[in-house]
């Protein structure tokens, strides 16, 4: 391994420290004896009533970790639900005890993310006005908590999750769409907590930290409407291919058929305190600070990466070409979510990959005076998977394209197919972090020099 891809790994890894779930949760709930506190809130452990434990998303069992940590002796019972292999996430300390850790399917929902959802409906039962809801949110909850409206199925939903994940939409419009067809995303899992108190930490893994956009915000009031979700159909191409019983319930809300999700000034939200603990600023600066411990001037990018990742990734790799002219040592840093659009007939990768294949192609061609452009990339997402594959993301340099060329590799041939893993699989430049236990968007890296 050469040092520019020790130097990236490193200062991944410190990005994606600086946003770990306990710590996070720790520095905003605290407890003084009886009293747990919330910022200005605080609630009387002392006195009757039950403090329950929910969360979903791939940092909700570190966080619920952390609360346990904190009052385990008052905890009544809880349940939290990760992706398929996450639980493993909690390497740190004991395991959870008092409240339940459950797996299910993501991106795609399934069975076991059903059940799941049936579960914490089940725990938010029968509570009082003197009981206290801690939610633990992270990115990832939309899809681990399938709760079909009446008269659409699992299936329904799996069917259109596979649509909308291929369609190229942003988060926030995906999860409008999901918020529309489930029974508690949107504010409706707040409405089911009432008379009781609700907590709700939140880890950011969407553009903007909108709480209604994270884990499609079910403790939060929902701004958007059955008339957005049906334009976003629209422009998203899937008008005719949606299953029938989903195209029938978006027009029949068009049509006020249907009761909307509760809206921002519902007061059925008011007794909700949030709180977004952890995102993807906090973790570039901390990308910045390790950046200049080993030698980088840090550079951050002036604001979140978006867009489809061929286009982002391409970008990204010309600004590091630019930053080459100054002759010294720089660390590019941004952060945020591409999207990939996906034809019928497509590989295997993720986002993360796509953009370093891009950025592959942008230094490759660079004309390097006979030897490579010094420059190294790193696109890496901080929850430790990209996509459907094991890895993070992947690492590029100026000898990237040599070096598949040589071992019959066409770069401009996975990119177009999607297939990105198999490209960096074979030059072994895929990032493995495993499951970090968090989930702040992704993280992108550049050194130069």
């Amino acid at each position: 391994m050469n040092h520019r891809h020790a130097d990236l790994r490193s200062i991944f890894s410190a990005a994606v420290a600086a946003v770990e779930p306990r710590a996070a949760v720790l520095k905003y709930l605290r407890r003084d004896g009886t009293r747990l506190l919330l910022d200005d809130g605080q609630h009387d452990l002392g006195a009757d009533g039950r403090v329950v434990v929910v969360g979903a998303g791939k940092a909700s069992a570190a966080m619920a970790q952390a609360v346990e940590q904190l009052i385990g002796d008052r905890i009544a019972h809880g349940v939290v639900v990760v992706k398929y292999g996450h639980g493993a996430a909690l390497i740190h300390g004991a395991a959870l005890s008092k409240v339940q850790l459950l797996e299910a399917g993501h991106p795609v929902p399934d069975a076991a993310g059903e059940s799941a959802a049936h579960a914490l409906e089940e725990a938010l039962h029968g509570l009082t006005a003197n009981d206290l809801v801690i939610a633990c949110w992270s990115g990832g909850a939309s899809a681990l908590l399938p709760a079909p409206r009446a008269g659409i199925t699992l299936a329904d939903k799996q069917e259109t999750t596979r649509l909308l994940l291929a369609s190229g939409g942003n988060i926030a419009a995906l999860n409008a769409v999901r918020k529309h067809l489930s029974r508690i995303k949107g504010g409706q899992l707040a409405q089911r907590a009432l008379p009781a108190s609700v907590w709700c930490l939140a880890i950011s893994d969407v553009v903007g930290d909108d709480p209604a956009t994270i884990g499609s915000g079910p403790f939060v009031g929902d701004p958007t409407t059955f008339a957005e979700v049906d334009a976003h159909i629209h422009r998203f191409g899937l008008r005719g291919s949606l299953p029938t019983s989903v195209t029938h319930l978006i027009a029949d809300g068009v049509a006020g058929k249907i009761a909307e999700t509760p809206k921002p000034s519902d007061p059925s939200l008011s007794h909700v305190r949030y709180r977004i603990i952890a995102h993807n600023a906090q973790a570039v600066a901390a990308a910045a600070t390790a950046a200049q411990a080993v030698g980088y001037t840090p550079i951050i990018w002036h604001g979140p990466v978006t867009g489809e990742a061929r286009a982002a990734g391409a970008t990204f790799a010309c600004a590091a070409l630019h930053e080459r002219s100054n002759n010294q040592r720089v660390c590019l840093i941004a952060g945020g979510e591409t999207t990939v659009t996906l034809g019928k007939n497509h590989g295997i990768g993720g986002r993360n990959q796509e953009f370093a294949l891009a950025a592959a192609g942008v230094l490759g061609s660079s004309p390097g005076h006979g030897a490579p452009v010094p420059i190294a990339i790193l696109s890496g997402g901080t929850d430790g998977n990209d996509g459907p594959t094991d890895a993070a993301g992947a690492i590029v340099d100026g000898t990237t394209m040599s070096r598949a060329h040589a071992i019959g590799l066409d770069l401009e041939h996975h990119l177009n197919s999607h297939n990105a893993y198999p490209f960096f699989a074979h030059l072994g430049d895929l990032l493995h972090s495993g499951p970090t236990g968090t989930n702040v968007m992704d993280i992108q890296i550049a050194l130069v020099g």
